[in-house]
């Protein structure tokens, strides 16, 4: 009963479970890879084949997950709030900003790149606000603004063979690059019971308002990056102690053969 008990327990702890998993397929995979070659070729000799060979793995399953970002990754690209812009002051975010004028609700950006309705990155960029604006700072309440515009300026990177985007990857200088969100305030309506809500009516009397954001590349490739490099460096290592004891065997073999000439 009391074993009964303990299977029961153990089965409802996912950690432990999880962490039973990996300990068995450990013990089982590269254990009895190790017990076949131990047998066969020694204990060290053995150690030393079955560490490059895992290594070797490892390096080659660590190049795809850093070429494709796959497998172990780190943090996401995201959008990293830099200032909510509640009274546009030209002079003050020239450096940024440039090139932006705002009279009323009308944006002129001339030096920016407006996002069309349907563009993916538009959807993003309003998505981070909207969690910039309600959650973050609690500046509005979700429904009391709606987003009317949004602007991307910078980001170019190079080198770009090619001109093709796919390989970007290959690129090691990059710009900053800025997101600036156009929302406006809506009008409060009265809703009635039993009816659809009214459909959002844009505040014209209020100034528009932005969302100043500049992207974070973050370190997606990072941790395949360093599996990749560290495995290189373990099999390189074995393969040139298998390579040194093969060349002192083979050098003991010709010093017997000598003498026994003799």
């Amino acid at each position: 009963m009391n074993t009964l008990a303990s299977l029961l327990a153990f089965s409802w702890q996912p950690e432990i479970r999880g962490i039973s998993t990996v300990v068995i397929g450990i013990v089982v995979l590269m254990g009895s890879v190790y017990l076949l070659l131990g047998t066969n070729m020694g204990a060290r000799l053995g150690f030393l084949v079955s560490l490059a060979g895992l290594f070797g793995w490892m390096f080659l399953m660590g190049i795809i997950w850093w070429a494709y970002g796959i497998g172990l990754k780190g943090a996401d690209a995201s959008w990293k709030p830099e200032e909510i812009i509640v009274e546009f002051d030209q002079a003050r975010f020239a450096d940024v900003v440039g090139g932006i004028a705002v009279s009323g609700t009308t944006v002129d950006a001339p030096g920016w790149r407006r996002l069309a309705e349907d563009d993916p990155r538009r959807g993003q960029a309003v998505s981070s606000a909207d969690e910039i604006l309600v959650n973050k700072a609690k500046y509005y309440k979700a429904g009391d603004y709606e987003p009317v515009a949004v602007f991307e300026t910078g980001g170019k990177r190079w080198p770009m063979p090619f001109g093709r985007e796919e390989l970007d990857f290959l690129a090691f200088k990059r710009e900053p690059r800025y997101s600036l969100v156009q929302v406006q305030p809506l009008l409060k309506q009265a809703t009635e019971p039993g009816k659809a809500p009214p459909r959002p009516v844009a505040d014209s009397t209020q100034p528009p308002r932005f969302v100043l954001m500049i992207r974070d590349l973050g370190n997606e490739r990072v941790p395949a990056a360093l599996i990749t490099i560290f495995s290189g460096l373990v099999f390189g290592a074995t393969c040139v102690m298998l390579h040194r004891r093969d060349r002192m065997v083979a050098a003991n073999r010709s010093a017997g053969l000598a003498v026994a000439k003799v």
